[in-house]
């Protein structure tokens, strides 16, 4: 079956082929800025624009980007107002077909990530009970088998890239074991969603390449059902299309993959430079929590969530919002919002104590990241970080921390290479 292209509702764009709408003195959506320092290019925002922010896409589409925590609440907490229904886009006469981000902006397909109200709870009650089903202790059992298998790799070198060699590969072969894929099949699934997240030129092919991985995986559990969140899928009473099976394969895995991968080395790489957390690295398993919290916080890896888009005309943080327009959620500037961190404290954080349920790193609202799916993330990315430390206690860095480099995104944060260095041991975990 081929992959769906839907023709772009008729939108207000001007003709032409050009963007319009684009606001005087917009902030262009790129740039070393938001690879470098991130939260200090959102204060800089925040003086200048507000809580709510126009800025420009790359391929001059203009949007909004919402950095304050109150006005993001606002926005994600009213579904049919701002609902995630990218067919309300008022640019799309003016989108090419290989525009880069129209993969992560998405088109109109009937997914559970690229489809509001009714027809969105319809296919959560889907994929919602299908998620729920995995039992927590088979996803670390598999986390801790694949770690190790990752680990053991790399483990006789005594040096490894963290990112390439392990925060990558790790979540992705969790992830295609749960939902029924073959282990061979999943270092190709890994390049392409990192190709896909990158939003680089190949993009748009890597999204085909995608599709046809889980249109394939639909069809083998539809002959041969087992157990796994496919066979769950297929097995709910509901009608669906093997399409949309595949797409909210596509949505799930997408979603899960990258981000856990950044959790994970973020996390890693703020143990490794910051004292405050040097015992999570001579095995203190609750210092690693605190590092995922602070990751969240702090460093997290989905900066930007696109997005939402407004129902009719109207006005948010002091801003005129027009019918179609696309609102970005700014979930990394919202958690720095100095409005929201003066009732949080870092001490706050830290410990735990009150910091996870205050912070919008899973977005809010109707759409936001499923609960059993932040679960499952959690698991692979506290197990997997676990196993590292129990399996190589003596983990450094092996370039100056200012070395490390940013993946080339502003919507994700995560970094290209976590080069360490440890003592060489066997994969039995004996020295050598």
């Amino acid at each position: 079956m081929t992959h769906p292209s839907p023709t772009p509702p008729a939108s207000t764009a001007g003709a032409g082929g050009c963007p319009m709408g684009a606001v005087p003195g917009a902030v262009p959506l790129g740039g070393p800025g938001f690879l470098t320092e991130p939260q200090a290019l959102y204060r800089s925002m925040r003086r200048e624009h507000g809580p709510v922010v126009p800025v420009e896409l790359p391929g001059g589409f203009p949007a909004w980007l919402v950095i304050g925590y109150r006005e993001l609440h606002q926005v994600t907490s009213d579904g049919e107002l701002f609902p995630r229904d990218v067919s309300l886009w008022n640019q799309w006469d003016n989108v090419p077909a290989d525009w880069p981000l129209r993969p992560m902006v998405g088109t109109p397909m009937p997914s559970i990530y690229f489809t509001a109200g009714a027809e969105h709870r319809r296919h959560v009650d889907m994929v919602l009970p299908a998620l729920e089903a995995v039992d927590p202790f088979e996803i670390r059992q598999h986390c801790e088998q694949l770690a190790d298998r990752l680990i053991d790799a790399v483990c006789s070198r005594g040096t490894a890239d963290l990112v390439a060699e392990f925060a990558v590969p790790l979540p992705v072969l969790v992830l295609a074991r749960l939902v029924g894929f073959p282990d061979e099949q999943g270092a190709e699934i890994a390049q392409v969603l990192k190709d896909l997240a990158d939003g680089g030129p190949g993009a748009q092919q890597a999204h085909q390449r995608f599709g046809e991985h889980m249109r394939q995986l639909v069809a083998a559990r539809r002959a041969r059902p087992g157990d796994d969140v496919t066979s769950r899928m297929l097995a709910h009473p509901g009608t669906f299309t093997d399409e949309e099976y595949a797409l909210d394969l596509m949505a799930i895995t997408a979603a899960g993959h990258l981000t856990t991968a950044d959790w994970i080395g973020n996390s890693t790489r703020l143990m490794l430079t910051e004292e405050g957390f040097a015992d999570a690295l001579s095995g203190g398993r609750h210092s690693v929590a605190e590092a995922m919290n602070e990751v969240l916080w702090e460093d997290g890896p989905t900066q930007i969530l696109a997005g939402r888009w407004a129902a009719r005309d109207a006005r948010i943080g002091g801003r005129h919002i027009a019918r179609g327009d696309m609102l970005l959620l700014g979930l990394g500037a919202a958690n720095a919002d100095p409005h929201i961190r003066q009732q949080v404290t870092t001490s706050a954080v830290r410990s735990g104590q009150g910091g996870n349920s205050a912070h919008l790193a899973f977005s809010h609202g109707e759409y936001r990241c499923p609960f059993p799916a932040q679960e499952i993330a959690e698991i692979i990315a506290r197990t997997g970080i676990e196993v590292l430390l129990d399996r190589l206690p003596d983990l450094e860095l092996a370039v100056p921390a200012s070395e490390l480099t940013r993946r080339p995104s502003a919507f994700l944060r995560g970094m290209t290479a976590l080069p360490v260095r440890f003592t060489a041991v066997r994969s039995t975990g004996d020295a050598l």
